[in-house]
């Protein structure tokens, strides 16, 4: 029997511009099956949360605009578990606003917070770390965070430093740093005591309000206004009207960083963020010459190191191309360089100003 106080939010807002053509604004990466398992990423995630938490408490937070995609991808989900942004206001505002409706639902919920596009490899051990970051925020006044153990100096995540003395699972975050150059990210490991920022949270919903309401008491203010209008039928117009004027902040600016009572937990699976072609290349399997195939019927000389995704059962034939990302759809072909992978969000810019926003 799981437990009726466990809350998920699963956050199902992103656009993973990286992943273009396949991503776009009408349709992002977390409801493709970017992976080739069948799934698409928030089906994996809802399916990976509902082995802790109830299904009826995991709620989707995403734009107004993906509301048909949550329903027709989690069909099971009712319209009371779909939180629609009718602005994109970044993590903080969404997840305040989720945090007011499921406290007036109920009042001793736990809740994690989680992207719905991540991929993460040992689920069991998943459901372990957040259950023991569960039994401590029952016990305790504390925002606790999954911090990953660094394989490599990664430049494109934000750390987590913690404090060195601890001997407990649970431990004292000193500092979030920002995401630092080469050199840096190699002291960083050298050190022993930093975690890659996942941006994956566990708080009780007592705790997490009264962090918004100490460190962010302007944003608490505009969303508890409408705590009477929550999970009613005046809550649309409460949120049309007022949402738009939230402040555009993230929820590691506005209490994470600013609050005292911040615990890490160094996860004990595997992750990782799929955040460009390359993350992805990284987790799939790859043919006798690393390349790493999606969907394709290939026929390759000469090839090697590729990423290489088509639509479903498409003939694609390669010769004498190495670290390239190939990436096929009815109206896009996308062959670019591995190394540049960081630059396809400017290619996008630069397609949608000469060919129009539909391709974005």
């Amino acid at each position: 029997m799981k437990n009726k106080d466990y809350y998920a939010i699963l956050m199902a807002g992103g656009v993973g511009s990286r992943f273009w053509p396949i991503s776009t604004q009408n349709f992002p990466k977390q409801f493709h099956d970017m992976l080739g398992t069948g799934e698409t990423l928030i089906q994996k995630t809802f399916n990976r949360l509902s082995k802790l938490i109830p299904e009826e408490n995991i709620f989707i937070l995403t734009n107004e605009r993906y509301n048909d995609l949550v329903h027709e991808q989690l069909p099971t989900v009712t319209k009371r578990q779909v939180v629609l942004e009718p602005a994109m206001r970044n993590t903080a505002p969404c997840i305040l606003y989720a945090a007011l409706k499921i406290h007036k639902e109920n009042e001793n919920a736990l809740m994690i917070v989680a992207p719905s596009d991540h991929w993460i490899e040992d689920e069991q051990a998943f459901s372990n770390n957040i259950q023991t970051a569960f039994d401590y925020c029952s016990a305790n006044d504390a925002l606790v965070t999954l911090g990953i153990v660094p394989s490599f100096p990664n430049t494109g995540y934000g750390y987590i430093e913690y404090d060195k003395s601890s001997t407990s699972q649970i431990k004292t975050v000193e500092q979030f740093r920002e995401k630092p150059d080469y050199e840096t990210a190699k002291t960083f490991l050298d050190q022993g005591n930093f975690l890659w920022n996942a941006g994956i949270f566990m708080w009780s919903v007592k705790s997490v309000l009264k962090a918004f309401k100490t460190n962010q008491p302007g944003l608490y203010q505009l969303f508890k206004s409408g705590y009477d209008s929550y999970n009613s039928d005046s809550e649309d117009k409460f949120i049309q009207e007022n949402y738009p004027k939230a402040e555009n902040i993230s929820v590691d600016y506005a209490i994470m960083e600013k609050s005292s009572n911040v615990y890490v937990i160094p996860a004990d699976f595997d992750w990782n963020d799929l955040g460009t072609w390359g993350s992805l290349y990284d987790k799939l399997d790859k043919d006798n010459n690393a390349n790493a195939i999606v969907n394709s019927k290939v026929l390759l000389e000469d090839a090697s190191g590729n990423m290489i995704r088509s639509n479903k059962d498409k003939i694609v034939v390669i010769d004498g191309i190495k670290d390239y990302i190939v990436v096929d759809k009815e109206e896009v072909l996308l062959i670019f360089p591995k190394a540049k992978e960081q630059d396809i969000k400017n290619v996008l810019q630069n397609v949608k100003a000469k060919f129009g926003e539909k391709y974005g």
